[in-house]
């Protein structure tokens, strides 16, 4: 099954053990970038990096999936009970699709917990990976647990359209413009985090605790890592792009002003740029 909306196709992909929904765009480019998203109830990774997939197609093959146990990818029959069980499914989900589609080396861009997944992939597959950008990371020892995110987190106790309005205007700082491009993905989103196999494993998901990467894993890795935060993000404050800027020892900070978690809905145009120079390395 694939099909192809404006410039951004989309189609399943199958692995030894993963099924895994793509989105995609420039697939004629050879330099590949590979963007993974956040959680949270009825996530994809089309609402997440469809503006970057249009933007950046003439100068890069970008790879969006689904992970393992969100929206339309293949869930898992018994979830894991652990972090990082399922920090593992996702490493190994992301190399199984890049040997599957034939990709030796990538680009990553992950958000808020992609930015964990990237994490992974560089210490347990580093030449697999060139540049890379954690915009919004959480999961470190100084990443708190935010009121908003533990209200996110209880959704499912009463979920509503209206409940999900409320948790994604909280994921950024101007509501009244962010509202058309809340708008665009509401309906679909709420959908999809009423399937009973998205409900179960984003329950077992948030039932684990966050699992930092050691501070002499973070020194280990020599990749070179932008970190893009917005200064007003109340669902990972920006202390743990500080906390990353100190232990990983090539990494550069770009900090949004008035904007939260969403860098790349609320500033989109900025950072599309970002996103092609870094990877063009002409920053």
């Amino acid at each position: 099954m694939s099909t192809t909306t404006s410039t951004i196709s989309t189609r399943y992909v199958n692995t030894e053990n993963f099924k895994t929904y793509v989105n995609e765009s420039g697939a004629e480019n050879k330099n590949k970038v590979i963007f993974i998203h956040g959680s949270g109830p009825g996530v994809t990774a089309l609402a997440n990096w469809s503006y970057v997939l249009d933007s950046c197609q003439e100068q890069f093959h970008c790879i969006a999936p689904d992970l393992f146990g969100f929206a339309n990818s293949s869930h898992p029959v018994e979830p894991p009970k652990t972090r990082q069980e399922w920090l593992d499914l996702w490493v190994k989900q992301i190399i199984e699709l890049m040997d599957e589609m034939k990709i030796e080396k990538a680009n990553i861009v992950g958000n808020s917990l992609g930015c964990s997944i990237a994490l992974e992939l560089l210490m347990e597959h580093p030449y697999r990976f060139d540049r890379v950008i954690l915009m919004g990371p959480g999961g470190t020892p100084v990443t708190k647990m935010s009121i908003e995110l533990a209200r996110a987190r209880n959704f499912y106790q009463a979920p509503t359209p209206k409940k999900l309005r409320q948790i994604m205007e909280w994921f950024v700082y101007d509501v009244e413009k962010m509202t058309p491009i809340i708008d665009s993905f509401i309906d679909e989103r709420f959908e999809i985090a009423l399937k009973e196999e998205v409900k179960k494993s984003n329950n077992a998901f948030f039932s684990t605790a966050p699992l930092p990467v050691p501070p002499t894993a973070l020194k280990r890795i020599k990749h070179e890592i932008l970190l893009i935060h917005g200064k007003e993000d109340n669902v990972c404050s920006i202390d743990s792009s500080y906390y990353l800027l100190d232990h990983l020892p090539n990494a550069h900070l770009f900090v949004l002003g008035q904007c939260g978690h969403w860098a790349q809905l609320e500033h989109k145009e900025t950072f599309n740029k970002l996103v092609m120079e870094y990877f063009n390395k002409t920053i």
